[in-house]
Order: C-alpha cells, then structure tokens, then sequence
C-alpha cells in the first residue's frame, strides 16, 4: 500500500499535530525504520526513544510516548516517510514488540466480530422467549412519545409568537430565549429537534440574508411539528427519518438487523472531523460506490484524545459491506467488513466516470424531496474551475460549476493551495453542500491531489 503525504496529515487530530508531524521526516531522527507487507515501524529519536508502528490496514498506530493525541506526532512522522520513500526502510521481519502488537489487533478484530454476532443472537433469543420485554419496551416508547409531543407543542406555539412579533424583534440577546427553547426540548427527550433550533439560532444576524436563512430553518421546524403530529399516517422509511430527527437512538444491532449488506469498492471522497461541545469529536467519512454508484456517509464520534475505530484515507478505496441506516433516502451507513484497495496514489485508476452538475443536484432534489430535513449532501464536481474574488475582509473564493457559481467554505490558505494545484486549470472537487455552500474536502488536478486537513 502506497500513500501521499497529503492523505497522511490529514489523518492529524490537529494542525499542531500536523506541523510537529512535519518537523519530525528528517532521517536524522529515525536510527531505526523498518517495513513489511503488514505494517511500517520505527524508532525516534526525541526527549527518549519512542518506539513507533503503524498496521497498514487501518492504517492505526501506536506509539511508546505520552502524547494523548491519537495518532501522535511520531505515528503521523513515521507514516509520512514510508510514503515519501519506502526505499528508506529495512524490508524484513517485523520486531517482537511490532509483530505481537499487530497479533493483539487481529484477535481483538476476530473476538469484537464474534461478540457482535453472539449479542445479536441473544437478542433474537430474548424477544423471542420473552414477550413483555418487548410489551415493556412498547410501553417504554408511548412515554417518549407523550413527553415529545408535549415538547412540540409548545414548539410550535414558540414559533407562532416568533412570526407573530417579526423577524426583525430578533437580535443578540434573544439567544437566550431561543436556548431556553432548546433546553425544554432536550427536557421533553428531543435533543435531535433541540439541535435544530440552536442551528436556526446560528443564522441570526449572520449575513445579510440572514432574516431568509432563519425563516426557511424555522419552516423546517415547524414541518417537524406536523410530522410528529401527523405520524402515524407516515411510512416507515418517513417515520425512520422523523424519529433520526428527533435524536431517538437507534442502536447498530438493529441497523444490521434491517437490511442486508451492499458489497462495492467504495471510492473515499473525504474526510472532515469537526469539535463539538464537551470535546466530542465528529468524524464524517464520505464514500461513492464504483460499482452500484451509491452515495453513503458514515458518522462517527470520540472525545478529544481518543482514537477513532478506524482510519480512513481520503481518495482511496476500499473493498466493503455496507449497511444504511433504515431513511425515505438512505445515506449514513454502517460498514460491515471491509478491506484496503487502491491508495491515493492510484486512484485516477479507480476514478469513476464523470459526473455532471445537472446529475448531481438531481440527486440532491431527490433526497430532500423524500427527506426534507436531510442536511448534507455529497457533491461530485467534475471540470470545475476556481475563482477568487477580492473582498474589503480578504478573499472569497469560488466554484465555476456548468453555468452556475457556488460560495465555497474554505480556509485561504487551502484556497491558495487550490488555486496554485489547478494552474488556471478545471479540477475534480469533491465535498459536502449544506444547502447554501460547499465544503471542499479532496480535490484531483494534472498537477496532483489536495486533501482537506484540520486547522487551526
């Protein structure tokens, strides 16, 4: 397996973690580097000698240091020599403290897949051999369902005294009533719809289309009293997305249990990892089936210093089973077993065909129309140009798409990086639409790839 050193920072927790990462590819701090066909390992030189390995099939790492940033420094360090230049490790066997450490991985892997089945099973037992477990959890449900009503309820009449006063009444210090709101909600067993609210209370005095931008995300709360209303009239799928919506769990047994899997290589679009509140990590991993053509996401959360259940590298593929959450327009997903394909320094072999505007804002339509609270979207923009706008504030950059032009999100400096890779030159650009920009996450020029990376 072969990749850039691109993909590699971009697996950083951190910017700091990048640019430490990139003070650390000297050879002069590695006395020791070491490969084979499982993993790469290395010994580094610092304050101590830090014994340093990643097992390729994740790729994971682990380090002898006390960094509490997963992965460290020293695994990003090592990782980005190897895809540099492999020739500058020794081929051979793995040492004692490599080979037991990957040994330890693959039968935790083989138990964790063991356990899962085993829970399942007892699962399907339990229902079966007691049926008031399930009147229990029936009667469980009716109570959440009460209290959630009774939260919409004065939701809506919230929402009413909104329109009635006017957009204009609102200003900086009506973020605490709208907090207010929202804690109710979180009360009435709605963290989902809470969320929301605080997302609507984003759009406040924020641009100058912000009376627009707050109208249309208090329309989409007061579709979501309706449907809680209405429920019962919904269909599956529609109630699936609704209860999403709300913030009811769904646990991954029962999403293995809803559907078979779906086998493809999945090309990886990109990856974006965001901090929420109390130092919870998000991580969004974008994929794009060669074969089916299927577009999926999968979401995954960890507190600040610790690891991720696996790593995912941007433009690469992997050969995987999928299953999607139960949605009127299916996308998050769930992976069932999966396996390293292409690295991103092959991926222009794997490249699917391409795509145009019109094709992927039908896609877009389509899901909104079956699920209008679906919030982001992948987006596939093949010979697209890069424009870059002087503002009084600095820069604005911007997508030259077909005949229409999108705002971008970007960091200046990425923005630069883009305009520099491109030449003047259309670029393929993959990244997630909310709706009123993109996110650019990879990007493929003549000249080579761009990867979105964590900053500061």
């Amino acid at each position: 397996m072969q990749i850039t050193a691109e993909s590699v920072l971009a697996l950083a927790p951190d910017a700091a973690s990048a640019k430490a990462a990139n003070g650390l590819t000297k050879l002069s701090n590695w006395p020791v580097l070491g490969a084979n066909e499982a993993a790469v390992w290395g010994e580094c030189e610092g304050s101590s000698r830090y014994r340093t390995q990643v097992d390729l099939s994740g790729p994971s790492f682990k380090c002898s240091c006390p960094s509490r940033k997963f992965p460290c420094k020293h695994g990003l360090a090592l990782l980005m020599l190897w895809a540099k230049d492999p020739g500058q490790f020794q081929q051979g066997e793995a040492p004692r403290w490599v080979s037991e450490w990957l040994q330890s991985r693959m039968q935790r892997s083989q138990e964790k897949e063991a356990k899962q089945r085993e829970k399942a099973e007892q699962k399907a037992a339990q229902k079966a051999a007691n049926p008031q477990s399930e009147e229990s959890a029936q009667k469980s449900e009716q109570k959440r369902w009460a209290r959630i009503e009774k939260g919409v309820l004065e939701l809506q009449q919230w929402l009413t005294d909104q329109i009635a006063q006017g957009l204009g009444h609102l200003g900086e210090g009506s973020r605490a009533a709208w907090e207010s709101m929202a804690a109710r909600l979180v009360d009435a067993q709605a963290p989902g719809l809470a969320a929301r609210l605080r997302y609507a209370a984003e759009a406040v005095l924020d641009g100058p289309n912000w009376p627009e931008n707050v109208l249309r995300r208090l329309g989409l709360l007061q579709l979501v009293c309706d449907a809680v209303a209405q429920r019962a009239a919904l269909d599956a799928r529609a109630q699936a997305d609704l209860r999403a919506l709300l913030g009811w769990p769904l646990d991954k047994d029962s999403v293995l249990a809803q559907a078979p899997p779906i086998s493809d290589e999945w090309l990886v679009l990109g990856v974006i990892q965001e901090e929420r509140e109390n130092r919870l990590l998000e991580r969004r991993v974008w994929l794009h089936g060669r074969h089916t053509g299927l577009r999926a996401f999968l979401l995954d959360h960890t507190f600040a210093g610790r690891l991720f259940e696996s790593n995912w590298v941007a433009l690469s593929t992997v050969q995987a089973n999928l299953v999607f959450y139960p949605s009127a327009a299916p996308l998050r997903a769930l992976v069932v077993h999966s396996q390293i394909g292409a690295s991103p320094s092959q991926v222009q072999q794997h490249w699917p065909d391409s795509t145009t505007a019109e094709h992927e804002w039908q896609q877009i339509a389509q899901r909104v129309a079956a699920n209008p609270w679906s919030h982001l979207h992948p987006v596939r923009c093949c010979d697209a140009t890069l424009l870059c706008d002087a503002q009084a504030g600095g820069v604005a950059f911007r997508l030259q798409w077909d005949d229409m032009v999108l705002p971008l999100q970007l960091h200046p400096s990425d923005g630069w990086a883009l305009l520099a890779l491109s030449g003047g030159q259309p670029l393929h650009i993959q990244g997630e639409w909310d709706g009123n920009s993109l996110r650019p996450l990879t990007a493929m020029g003549a000249e080579g790839i761009w990867i979105w990376t964590p900053r500061v």
